[in-house]
Protein backbone atom coordinates (compact mmCIF):
# COMPACT_ATOMS: atom_id res chain seq x y z
CA UNK A 1 0.00 0.00 0.00
CA UNK A 2 1.20 3.57 -0.58
CA UNK A 3 0.72 5.46 2.35
CA UNK A 4 1.47 8.35 1.31
CA UNK A 5 -1.31 8.49 -1.10
CA UNK A 6 -3.89 7.10 0.91
CA UNK A 7 -2.47 9.80 4.10
CA UNK A 8 -3.02 12.73 1.73
CA UNK A 9 -6.39 11.99 0.53
CA UNK A 10 -7.68 10.50 4.12
CA UNK A 11 -6.57 13.76 5.75
CA UNK A 12 -7.38 15.98 2.47
CA UNK A 13 -10.56 17.20 4.03
CA UNK A 14 -8.48 17.77 7.92
CA UNK A 15 -9.06 21.83 6.20
CA UNK A 16 -7.68 23.08 9.83
CA UNK A 17 -4.25 21.20 9.56
CA UNK A 18 -4.05 21.62 5.77
CA UNK A 19 -5.74 25.25 4.58
CA UNK A 20 -5.51 27.09 7.92
CA UNK A 21 -2.00 26.07 9.41
CA UNK A 22 -0.85 24.75 5.52
CA UNK A 23 0.73 21.52 7.13
CA UNK A 24 1.68 19.15 4.12
CA UNK A 25 2.62 15.58 4.82
CA UNK A 26 6.04 14.52 3.55
CA UNK A 27 5.88 10.92 4.65
CA UNK A 28 3.67 8.38 6.28
CA UNK A 29 4.04 4.90 6.79
CA UNK A 30 2.62 2.50 9.61
CA UNK A 31 3.06 4.46 13.05
CA UNK A 32 5.73 6.81 11.53
CA UNK A 33 4.90 10.04 9.75
CA UNK A 34 6.87 13.86 8.76
CA UNK A 35 5.07 16.71 8.29
CA UNK A 36 5.99 19.99 7.32
CA UNK A 37 4.69 23.88 7.64
CA UNK A 38 5.97 26.73 5.69
CA UNK A 39 5.81 29.74 8.22
CA UNK A 40 3.82 32.51 7.09
CA UNK A 41 3.23 35.72 8.88
CA UNK A 42 -0.12 33.95 10.40
CA UNK A 43 2.36 31.48 12.05
CA UNK A 44 4.09 34.29 14.33
CA UNK A 45 3.15 35.56 18.06
CA UNK A 46 3.85 39.00 18.87
CA UNK A 47 7.55 38.23 19.29
CA UNK A 48 7.54 37.03 15.68
CA UNK A 49 8.37 33.33 16.49
CA UNK A 50 6.40 30.87 15.72
CA UNK A 51 3.11 30.72 18.46
CA UNK A 52 3.29 27.56 20.29
CA UNK A 53 -0.02 26.46 19.24
CA UNK A 54 1.23 26.15 16.08
CA UNK A 55 3.70 24.20 16.92
CA UNK A 56 1.26 22.05 18.21
CA UNK A 57 -0.97 21.67 15.58
CA UNK A 58 2.05 20.36 13.65
CA UNK A 59 2.90 17.97 16.03
CA UNK A 60 -0.74 16.66 17.30
CA UNK A 61 -1.19 16.30 13.38
CA UNK A 62 1.94 14.65 12.60
CA UNK A 63 0.79 11.90 15.38
CA UNK A 64 -2.21 11.84 14.03
CA UNK A 65 -1.27 10.45 10.21
CA UNK A 66 1.25 8.35 12.06
CA UNK A 67 -1.11 6.44 14.37
CA UNK A 68 -3.88 6.22 11.66
CA UNK A 69 -1.72 4.37 8.84
CA UNK A 70 -3.02 0.57 8.77
CA UNK A 71 -4.51 0.81 12.68
CA UNK A 72 -7.71 1.13 14.09
CA UNK A 73 -9.02 4.47 14.00
CA UNK A 74 -6.93 6.44 16.73
CA UNK A 75 -7.80 9.61 18.32
CA UNK A 76 -5.41 11.43 20.80
CA UNK A 77 -5.90 10.66 24.71
CA UNK A 78 -3.17 12.79 25.89
CA UNK A 79 -0.36 14.89 24.81
CA UNK A 80 2.53 16.75 26.80
CA UNK A 81 4.28 19.09 24.55
CA UNK A 82 7.90 20.53 26.10
CA UNK A 83 9.37 23.54 24.08
CA UNK A 84 12.61 23.72 24.02
CA UNK A 85 13.78 26.95 22.13
CA UNK A 86 12.16 29.65 20.23
CA UNK A 87 10.94 29.06 16.62
CA UNK A 88 12.44 32.25 14.55
CA UNK A 89 12.44 29.78 11.08
CA UNK A 90 11.12 29.55 7.76
CA UNK A 91 9.98 26.01 8.10
CA UNK A 92 9.05 23.32 10.77
CA UNK A 93 9.47 19.36 10.61
CA UNK A 94 7.53 17.19 12.48
CA UNK A 95 8.44 13.45 13.04
CA UNK A 96 6.37 10.92 14.34
CA UNK A 97 7.43 7.88 16.35
CA UNK A 98 5.98 5.00 17.61
CA UNK A 99 7.56 3.69 21.10
CA UNK A 100 3.97 1.57 22.02
CA UNK A 101 1.82 0.13 19.85
CA UNK A 102 -1.21 -1.77 21.36
CA UNK A 103 -4.75 -2.91 20.91
CA UNK A 104 -6.53 -0.63 22.73
CA UNK A 105 -3.32 2.26 23.55
CA UNK A 106 -0.41 3.72 21.13
CA UNK A 107 2.12 6.00 22.91
CA UNK A 108 4.30 8.30 20.03
CA UNK A 109 7.26 10.53 20.26
CA UNK A 110 7.05 13.08 17.93
CA UNK A 111 10.02 15.75 17.59
CA UNK A 112 9.70 19.31 15.66
CA UNK A 113 12.87 20.84 14.69
CA UNK A 114 13.21 24.07 12.45
CA UNK A 115 15.31 24.02 8.87
CA UNK A 116 18.56 23.52 10.52
CA UNK A 117 17.63 20.92 12.43
CA UNK A 118 17.48 22.50 15.81
CA UNK A 119 14.62 20.95 18.25
CA UNK A 120 12.00 23.39 18.98
CA UNK A 121 9.74 20.73 20.79
CA UNK A 122 9.17 17.47 21.49
CA UNK A 123 5.50 15.94 22.39
CA UNK A 124 4.56 12.56 23.96
CA UNK A 125 1.16 11.43 22.29
CA UNK A 126 -0.79 8.56 23.55
CA UNK A 127 -3.64 7.53 21.19
CA UNK A 128 -6.84 5.61 21.86
CA UNK A 129 -6.95 2.82 19.35
CA UNK A 130 -11.07 2.70 18.90
CA UNK A 131 -12.53 -0.34 17.42
CA UNK A 132 -13.51 0.93 13.61
CA UNK A 133 -10.87 1.17 10.96
CA UNK A 134 -10.66 4.09 8.75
Amino acid sequence: MDYLEYAKKFFATDYFATEAAGIVIEEADVNYAKCCMTIERRHLNASNAVMGGAIFTLADFTFAVASNMDNPLTVAMTSQITFLRPAFCKKLTAVARCIKSGKAACSFIIDVTDENGSLIASVSETGCRLNKKL
